[in-house]
């Protein structure tokens, strides 16, 4: 996904990302679309309400979209490390889990 530093002009970038809320009672469906001018990344996520609670679409929404930023972070993470790998530069250290197990 990168290019070394070197093969680069330095550059100011802008990413798009574009999310999409489709509702369809009791389900909300978030798909975001990222593209960084090099590559388009796409991951959905779901939220559904349960048919007992009282219907308030902004939660829905604000689940499903939730979840699929972080689908997305996951996605760019993952590629992350794999063009450290590529160029041959080993992590320094672990990345933090996004939550801890409670115990």
């Amino acid at each position: 996904m990168t290019r070394p530093v070197g093969s680069r002009p330095p550059s100011v970038k802008e990413w798009r990302l574009s999310l999409y809320l489709s509702e369809h009672d009791p389900d909300t469906t978030a798909r975001i679309v990222l593209d960084t001018g090099d590559n388009v990344m796409e991951t959905r996520a779901e939220a559904r309400r349960n048919p007992y609670d009282t219907a308030v679409p902004e939660i829905g929404d604000e689940l499903a979209a939730g979840r699929a930023l972080i689908a997305l972070g996951r996605e760019l993470l993952r590629a992350a490390a794999g063009d450290i790998d590529a160029v041959g530069a080993p992590e320094a250290t672990p990345p933090a889990p996004l939550w801890t197990s409670r115990e």
